[in-house]
């Protein structure tokens, strides 16, 4: 028992609070009744620890990225007046803003959210899928202009 209590005590180690080393021991696979008897606390704490979420402070800041994410399936509640609170881990993963700014349809009966910098990202997408590989739009585009200018010219 001794060598397990020391790798539960070298997992705990500067842990900030009783619930981050309860999460961290049961990360690494200890028994919630192991757990409770080397912190010296109730089972249930440790249980009630484990099945609610972490506040937000212990929850992993997702590094900031211009890439949409992904995130599970969630119910969301339509509220009376028509309110629907979107979660701050969707919100997120959607590239929300500091504006919150978003743009919503309705598409066969799907609620359809976008944000702005997702919807910048998807035209971009449909037009490079759109142009020729390897030719700069904006190079065509001022070769064109010139040509236009030289037949104004010698009009």
């Amino acid at each position: 028992m001794k060598s397990i209590s020391t790798e539960m005590s070298r997992i705990a180690e500067g842990l900030p609070s009783k619930s981050a080393k309860i999460r961290a021991l049961d990360a690494a696979g200890y028994k919630r009744a192991d757990i409770a008897r080397f912190l010296d606390i109730s089972y249930q704490f440790v249980r009630n620890v484990l099945v609610r979420e972490p506040p937000k402070s212990e929850l992993p800041r997702p590094a900031e990225s211009n890439d949409p994410g992904d995130v599970e399936s969630q119910k969301l509640r339509i509220a009376d007046d028509g309110r629907v609170v979107i979660p701050a881990e969707m919100r997120r993963a959607m590239l929300v803003d500091e504006t919150g700014m978003i743009t919503a349809r309705i598409v066969d009966g799907e609620l359809r959210v976008l944000t702005p910098k997702a919807a910048l990202r998807s035209l971009q997408r449909m037009v490079r899928e759109a142009s020729p590989g390897g030719v700069s739009m904006a190079d065509e585009l001022i070769a064109e202009r010139r040509a236009e200018a030289r037949r104004e010219d010698g009009e």
